[in-house]
């Protein structure tokens, strides 16, 4: 059982795998950071210096939160919507990237399919071959 683990464990798909989360989970963390300091910032201080990962509705609860964690630490139950216009954000670089990615991808297998070579045309002994076995097997017509 173990060495039937160790053969699945180190086939080329599994260890590409590994290599795309961990790359994946890389890019995930680059794009956080793209939208929470780079993106969401400017966007703030053109409506007011707002921060939009402030931005929430209490929907039970009492007080005068400035903070969602100050909402959570008082048991009131909020309605984080800035995280969500951030997740939001974030999913539509993630697969604007990826479309980039698939696009750049499938121009590149049409290239190499339009580079596929012919196949030579047979040898000149190998076409006469095939002309005599066609005559071979054709029916011989009748003499008169």
């Amino acid at each position: 059982m173990l060495k039937e683990f160790k053969e699945f464990a180190l086939r080329g798909n599994m260890l590409d795998l590994a290599v795309g989360i961990i790359i994946g989970a890389a890019f995930g963390a680059i794009v956080s950071s793209l939208v929470d300091d780079i993106i969401m910032p400017p966007i703030g201080l053109i409506l007011g210096g707002v921060d939009f990962s402030q931005i929430f509705v209490v929907l039970k609860g009492e007080g005068d939160f400035n903070t969602i964690q100050q909402a959570k630490e008082a048991g009131a139950v909020t309605w984080n919507i800035g995280l969500f216009v951030n997740a939001v954000i974030k999913f539509l670089i993630v697969a604007f990237a990826v479309f980039l990615l698939v696009k750049a991808i499938n121009k590149l297998t049409r290239k190499q399919e339009a580079k596929a070579p012919e196949a030579p045309p047979p040898a000149e002994d190998v076409q006469l071959l095939r002309e005599i076995r066609d005559l071979l097997a054709s029916p011989a017509p009748r003499g008169r």
